[in-house]
């Protein structure tokens, strides 16, 4: 059928049959494993996807993409709702490994991310498609422009890996940007310390990212700066384990209060 993408719901389809197949090859899953795909839009990874798979879940939002995969791959579970708005928990298989895939709309990849990693521990891995200019924000160093926020949260919930890029041609409609691969292996350890206290510590520290962080840090330190850190560094100098440290003081001396 003729599928006219939708310019409100970011739909840029991958259509690159070498891509697809470069996809699927990273995919670290066997017999035991669910695979859930995010976004699959008519199926063109979805169909090899199921192939090798036999466990398959796809998140869909458009009813008539939906209707395209119901018809095409009848065997696969799909759930027609906002992946925003999904209970990860009532997705995943607790007896299985589960993984997640997507090509994620370009508008929403940041909700995507941070509700995934809230949820990491439901999942071994996730593939997925993003800007490119994104994924480097995700790798990205202490001390470089690209490093933040994103930088910070992704390095300590999880191992970001870029994979490959991806050219705009090998889309339907053609993005104006190129876009990357990245895998998040969600292999890092508990941190001591909850995941709202690093949220608020990491977004204060940025949300004034030219000041110094004795400044910037104030909503949450007020005057007492705790030994062992430079707090005349700005935001972007301190490494991610830095800021779980202080998260960790900080949510310390709370329950000590």
């Amino acid at each position: 059928m003729s599928f006219k993408t939708k310019k409100s719901l970011g739909q840029h389809f991958l259509t690159d049959k070498m891509v697809l197949f470069q996809i699927l090859d990273t995919i670290d899953a066997d017999e035991n494993t669910r695979v859930i795909e995010i976004g699959p839009g008519t199926g063109a990874l979805t169909k090899w996807l199921a192939e090798k798979f036999t466990d398959l879940h796809a998140i869909e939002l458009d009813q008539r993409a939906v209707e395209v995969l119901k018809k095409e791959l009848p065997d696969i579970t799909i759930h027609e709702e906002d992946v925003l708005k999904v209970n990860w928990e009532e997705l995943v298989d607790p007896d299985k490994k589960n993984i997640v895939v997507g090509n994620l709309p370009y508008y929403i990849t940041s909700p995507i991310l941070f509700d995934l990693m809230e949820n990491r521990k439901l999942f071994t891995e996730a593939i997925l498609m993003m800007q490119k200019e994104v994924a480097e924000r995700l790798v990205a160093e202490a001390s470089s422009k690209e490093y933040g926020i994103l930088s910070v949260q992704t390095q300590l919930f999880s191992t970001p890996e870029i994979l490959f890029d991806v050219h705009p041609h090998s889309f339907n409609p053609p993005p104006k940007v190129m876009s990357s691969v990245i895998k998040l292996h969600f292999d890092k350890p508990d941190l001591p310390v909850s995941d709202d206290m690093i949220k608020k510590v990491v977004r204060t520290a940025f949300n004034q990212r030219r000041k110094k962080l004795s400044n910037s840090l104030k909503p949450v330190l007020g005057d007492d700066l705790p030994e062992g850190f430079n707090f005349d560094d700005r935001a972007e100098h301190w490494a991610p384990n830095i800021y779980a440290k202080l998260a960790e003081h900080l949510e310390q001396s709370d329950s000590l209060s």
